[in-house]
């Protein structure tokens, strides 16, 4: 994988409120098809750094590069021209629309005279759901009344439909059961197969060892720990979240199994 270049690579970014360092001097760097863990306390600073790199917080220092190009992330629609799709654990749904109305929210299809193509949305909204999940039916239903994991192949299906190259996904399995979990797990691999670099911040443990490559632990704004998540387990990780380093005498796990 590390023989690809990078999608993003973020360097020496920083992130001050006053006197409080919400991110210092952090840098990592994601490649296509790859997925990366960021992990942390509440207040650890991985959501700001995930939101610096979506456009929605504006950060004091470091630099941004997209495929090798230095960008200014200065709002979400500069994340979206660089190919940056954010779901974010609310899904960011209008519950009270349909499936096509919420793929589409905000980049409506228009007929040549100007008007809402409803009939094109639907169609495209449904030939982009079934790509995911074949049997997802319901499509003009409110989306209010659909299941958590509906509502997650939605909220994909629009990173992949308006082409993206970089999706962050903020606790993409909270709050859903067994097999809605396990389409989500799908859905990611689907994402991973069309090279499509994912950073996914979980507190989920089986989520992280399962579905990620590598694993960035951050704690008080700096990043302490990035790991193949071969080379660690689950008390590795914990140690990193909670003492900021890994446990005495370690050793990476893979090279042990040998």
């Amino acid at each position: 994988m590390n023989a690809l270049s990078p999608v993003v690579e973020m360097n020496n970014i920083v992130k001050r409120f006053g006197g409080i360092h919400a991110v210092e001097d952090v840098s990592l760097n994601l490649y296509p098809g790859e997925v990366v863990g960021v992990l942390g306390h509440n207040g650890a600073g991985k959501s700001c750094l995930m939101k610096i790199l979506s456009g929605a917080m504006a950060y004091d220092s470091g630099e941004i590069k997209i495929q090798g190009n230095a960008v200014e992330m200065s709002s979400p629609i500069d994340a979206r021209h660089c190919g940056i799709e954010t779901i974010y654990q609310t899904l960011a749904l209008a519950d009270h629309l349909n499936a096509p109305a919420n793929l589409f929210l905000g980049r409506e299809l228009k007929t040549r005279f100007g008007m809402l193509d409803d009939r094109k949305m639907e169609e495209e909204t449904r030939k982009a759901l079934r790509s995911l999940n074949p049997n997802f039916r319901n499509i003009t239903e409110a989306v209010m009344n659909m299941s958590g994991g509906q509502r997650q192949v939605i909220a994909i299906a629009r990173a992949i439909y308006f082409n993206a190259r970089i999706v962050i996904m903020d606790e993409p399995t909270a709050a859903l059961g067994p097999s809605e979990t396990a389409m989500v797990a799908e859905l990611i691999e689907k994402l991973r197969e069309k090279g499509i670099g994912i950073f996914l911040i979980s507190h989920d443990m089986d989520d992280v060892c399962e579905l990620c490559d590598r694993i960035v632990v951050m704690k008080n704004g700096r990043k302490v720990g990035e790991h193949k998540v071969e080379d660690v387990n689950k008390d590795d990780i914990l140690s990193l979240i909670i003492k900021g380093e890994l446990p005495d005498n370690w050793a990476p796990r893979s090279r042990m199994s040998a």
